[in-house]
């Protein structure tokens, strides 16, 4: 079974500042037929402009990852990581038993253009933690590359929970196919460009929820940026 999911059906929130779409429920949208797929509960598509963003907070109990796709982003937490991260770093921040932090764009000039993640982890009151990779645009072209995991293969991130996430880039004739475990399946989010998925046609903002289907096929992309998660 496929459902697509088109950008403009997502929640939208602007504050001046931020510029946010919601893939899911998320502070005051709420869309209790889009709480969550499987484990992934949050993809927010975040526009922050320049010398503005959050200031201290709290989590606890999910696994954050942050997908920067245009700008630097400033991170500083209460574990004491503090690092600036741009386009093709993956960052993945384990909230456990909690942990604060504060996410401001890096630049007073440039707006900053981000995906921020919640996956819900396996298990709850674990120790907080924190991890960032680089993944250049050569690991990604016309091919899967995974960057995040449970087991941190190949290199991905290691996240606490019963999902993967893909990167991928594609133009022109390039084509990936992951299969799938059975009783697992796939959301796809296309980051920009235009992206068939398993023959459905996708635009920047689209999803894909794909489910008792043995393999997604992402080809006739067109300056197509998109993660792929591989979810219980």
């Amino acid at each position: 079974m496929l459902e697509i999911r088109r950008s403009a059906e997502r929640g939208h929130a602007n504050h001046g500042w931020l510029d946010s779409y919601h893939s899911f429920s998320f502070a005051d949208y709420h869309d209790p037929k889009h709480m969550h797929f499987g484990p992934l509960r949050v993809i927010n598509e975040d526009r922050i402009e320049a010398g503005q963003g959050f200031g201290a907070h709290g989590h606890r109990d999910m696994e954050i990852v942050t997908y920067v796709l245009e700008g630097a982003l400033a991170h500083r937490d209460s574990m004491g990581n503090g690092s600036t991260i741009g386009p093709g770093d993956v960052q993945r921040m384990s909230a456990g038993t909690g942990v604060r932090h504060s996410e401001f764009n890096a630049s007073k000039e440039a707006p900053l253009h981000l995906l921020q993640i919640w996956i819900l982890p396996q298990r709850i009151g674990e120790p907080p933690g924190y991890e960032e990779k680089r993944f250049g645009e050569a690991e990604k072209r016309g091919r899967l590359r995974i960057v995040a995991a449970p087991d941190g293969r190949e290199g991905a991130v290691t996240i606490h929970a019963d999902a993967s996430i893909y990167a991928g880039l594609f133009d022109g004739p390039e084509r990936a196919v992951l299969a799938l475990a059975p009783g697992r399946q796939a959301y796809v989010h296309l980051v920009r460009g235009r992206l068939s998925v398993n023959g459905t046609i996708l635009t920047a903002g689209d999803a894909a929820m794909l489910s008792a289907v043995e393999a997604v096929t992402l080809e006739q992309g067109e300056n197509a940026e998109v993660l792929l998660f591989d979810l219980a």
